[in-house]
This record gives structure tokens, C-alpha cells and sequence, in this order.
């Protein structure tokens, strides 16, 4: 079967990761006219689903896993198994902790072609990388200027730089979202990437979940001093929206870490202040996450009344052993 009749499924980190769905639809543009698929999968999903991956004719098939990693050896051998075959396997991503790992050893899949680069969101290495496959493949990349706004406005706020008008709206709107409506509109976009009605919709629910989640942050928050490392670590719960409760609490800390208890997650969600230089993707790691030096999160066994106080300690006490260095 030639490259260009084999179906393409992509696995990307989502529902409502905005870095995630976009990678899923600038490859839905590019890949236009194939029979093409678009899954997505939580960090703590990403072995299972990518073990389900298990085409009848690999040989006709085409996987790029996008903006995600994984952490189970089997799926190497899984993956592996499934490029004897005649897959062809391709991985875009950006996060750190999976490009240290890559370079551990681990993450040792047969690749046809990867692309791993903090450079970048994961949505713009795949756009980059797919622009420059259609040149030198002789292909016309105008299919791929629809997206070129919204990767933009994904990678903007992906790397917390906020510097376009939206981007920060756009990431939140599509939380707020059902797992497969997000990626549904975004592909709806225009080049200008102008909100859907349904994308507006969702936006005005967001205001009243971000009321109600600074509340739930407020009466949890909990302050224990790392005198070692000359930073406060600042516990507390959330429904929702960590960045946004950090970026709040920004105004009254100065080198201070953010363990964020999310209810909707059931993870925490790991901030800093701009002025503190703790590797959060690092600290993340020594709890089983990852994620970016400025943004990470991972998965902590705790419940009951004290869970705000019990993980502040945690995360206290590891930050005290220098974990993130």
C-alpha cells in the first residue's frame, strides 16, 4: 500500500489539553482526504491506549502519537512489535521530563520520525515539521494554513507566554468543554480562528467556574516555608483552573511553589511565581508526572481532611531534598 492511502490515527494528549487538540487538528488538515483518526488520552491513559492500538493490518496503517508520552516498557514492545509489521510511527513532543527520558534510554520505540524540541508547543513542532514534509515531498502545505492562527494562539499560551490576545480564553474555553465538542470546533475554525458559537458558550460558563474555584482555593490555602531552598510552598485545593488561581496568588508571593489539589483532575497541578527557578517537570517526576520547569503536575495517593496540609508536607520536604535539581 503506498504512504498515501494508509489510514492515519493520531493519540494526543487531551480531551482539553489545547496543545494536544490542536496537534490532532492540524494533522486532520494535513491529512486531509485519508481515512484519518483522532484519539485522545490523559498522561495516566497513555499506556493503556496506546497498548489497545492494535491494527489487523499494521501495514496500513500510520500512527503519530502527539504533545503525550508514555512510561510502560510494554508499550515500547507493543509499539515495536506493531513497526515489524509495516506501521509506520511517528512521535511529536515538547516536555521535558519525555526528552530526558528519551535520552535515559527509555521512550526507545522504532520511530519512522520523531520530533522532540522545548523549542516549541507540540502543536507547532507538528506544524513546522508537517510544512516541511510538504515541500520536500512536492505537496502543497496550503492545507495547513487554516491552523496557523490557532497553533499560534496554542503554543502562546502552552509555553505561559501570553503575549496574544485570546490565546489564555481559548485554553480555558476548551476545558470547559465535552470530551470530543473541543475538538470539534477547533476544527471548525476559520484562519482567523474567531470562537464558534458553541466556543462562546462555553467561555461564558468558564467565568462562573473560575468565581467558584478561587473560592475553593481561598478557604484551602496553606503556606509552609522551605528554608533550605529560600521558597514557600503554597498548598491548597481547586476545581479546575490552577494556572489561573497561581497567576492570582502571583500578586502576593514572591519565590513560591503551587501544589493545586484538583477535584476535576483528581491530580495536582504544580505552579511557580515567575520569579522562582524550582523545575517543577523535575519535582513532578519524583512523584511519577511531568510536564514543563514552569508547569507540571503528577498524580499523589491522599484523601481525607488533611489532604492540603499532608501534600504541602510532601511536596515541602521533597523540594527540601533538592528532587527538582
Amino acid at each position: 500500500m503506498s504512504l498515501e492511502s494508509r489510514r492515519v490515527t493520531v493519540i494526543s494528549h487531551g480531551p482539553n489539553c489545547l496543545d494536544g487538540l490542536t496537534c490532532a487538528v492540524v494533522a486532520s488538515h494535513y491529512f486531509a482526504g485519508r481515512r484519518f483518526e483522532a484519539i485522545f488520552a490523559s498522561n495516566r491513559e497513555i499506556d493503556e491506549v496506546l497498548q489497545r492500538y492494535d491494527p489487523t493490518r499494521p501495514e496500513d496503517e500510520e500512527l503519530w502519537i502527539t504533545d503525550i508520552s508514555w512510561r510502560n516498557a510494554a508499550t515500547d514492545l507493543h509499539l515495536d512489535s506493531l513497526v515489524e509489521r509495516g506501521l509506520r510511527l511517528y512521535w511529536v513532543d515538547h516536555h521535558r521530563t519525555a526528552i530526558e527520558r528519551r535520552a535515559e534510554g527509555f521512550l526507545s520505540a522504532k520511530f519512522t520520525d520523531f520530533v522532540l524540541d522545548e523549542k516549541y508547543a507540540a502543536c507547532r513542532l507538528l506544524f513546522e515539521h508537517l510544512t516541511e514534509r510538504a515541500t520536500h515531498r512536492g505537496e502543497d502545505p496550503a492545507s495547513l494554513d487554516v491552523a496557523r492562527t490557532l497553533v499560534m494562539l496554542a503554543d502562546d499560551v502552552d509555553r505561559w507566554i501570553l503575549a496574544l490576545d485570546g490565546s489564555r480564553r481559548l485554553a480555558l474555553t476548551v476545558r470547559a468543554m465535552e470530551q470530543h465538542e473541543a475538538y470539534r470546533e477547533l476544527r471548525a475554525l476559520g484562519p482567523d480562528a474567531k470562537l464558534t458559537p458553541e466556543l462562546e458558550r462555553a467561555a461564558a460558563r468558564v467565568d462562573a467556574e473560575l468565581a467558584a474555584t478561587f473560592a475553593v482555593a481561598e478557604a484551602s490555602r496553606q503556606v509552609i516555608d522551605v528554608p533550605s531552598r529560600g521558597v514557600s510552598l503554597v498548598a491548597a485545593e481547586c476545581d479546575g483552573y490552577a494556572g489561573e488561581v497561581a497567576d492570582r496568588w502571583n500578586q502576593e508571593y514572591r519565590r513560591a511553589v503551587y501544589t493545586l489539589f484538583d477535584y476535576r483532575s483528581g491530580g495536582v497541578s504544580l505552579r511557580r511565581t515567575p520569579d522562582c527557578d524550582v523545575d517543577l517537570s523535575r519535582l513532578a517526576a519524583a512523584f511519577g508526572g511531568g510536564g514543563h520547569p514552569a508547569a507540571a503536575g503528577c498524580h499523589v495517593a491522599s484523601a481525607g481532611k488533611n489532604r492540603t496540609a499532608t501534600l504541602g508536607r510532601a511536596f515541602a520536604e521533597a523540594l527540601a531534598r533538592g528532587v527538582d535539581r
